[in-house]
């Protein structure tokens, strides 16, 4: 279940980010003079805006970390049996889940990539707005979500080795 878990959340985290990043650029079209009309020598504050990126990367990932950390000490404290038991799930689901997200998101991209060189009617078609739904969703999957399950699963395994004494102790 974990694996799952910390999937939802990272993809939820993506969201909460995106969503900052385009209030922050909708308040600079609206204050900042002549960048809507694109005039020269205007600049948008992008400082600002890769600061609201490196903030909501930080803050977000504390509870999907947190889970990963304290997950496998919970587990370990009951039974080495149950905590073995649970690694090995997390191992085999979060495998199979990376992968699918990898490939699932990659596909949808690839999808919308296609469908914009003209294909099922090109942009601004029922079919090139479906694919841009769809990869809104693969971005998170592939960029986030999916190599994100190879870290979850290490971080579960190295948080195991370092208490394993403590937990037959």
């Amino acid at each position: 279940m974990l694996p799952f878990l910390f999937a939802a959340l990272t993809i939820d985290a993506v969201g909460r980010a995106a969503q900052e990043m385009i209030e922050e650029v909708r308040r600079q079209f609206r204050e900042i003079p002549g960048l809507r009309e694109g005039e020269e020598g205007v600049v948008p504050d992008s400082a600002r805006c890769v600061a609201i990126s490196t903030k909501a990367s930080l803050k977000e990932m504390v509870i999907p970390g947190a889970l990963a950390v304290v997950v496998p000490l919970v587990f370990g404290f009951i039974s080495v049996n149950a905590l073995g038991g649970f690694l090995a799930g997390a191992l085999v689901t979060g495998f199979c889940l990376a992968i699918f997200m990898a490939n699932a998101g990659g596909a949808w991209d690839n999808a919308k990539k296609y469908i914009e060189t003209g294909a099922l009617g090109g942009k601004g078609s029922e079919s090139h707005k479906a694919a841009v739904v769809g990869d809104t969703v693969g971005d998170p999957f592939k960029d986030t979500s999916g190599p994100a399950m190879n870290i979850l699963i290490k971080v579960m395994t190295i948080v195991s080795l370092v208490f394993a004494s403590a937990f037959v102790g």
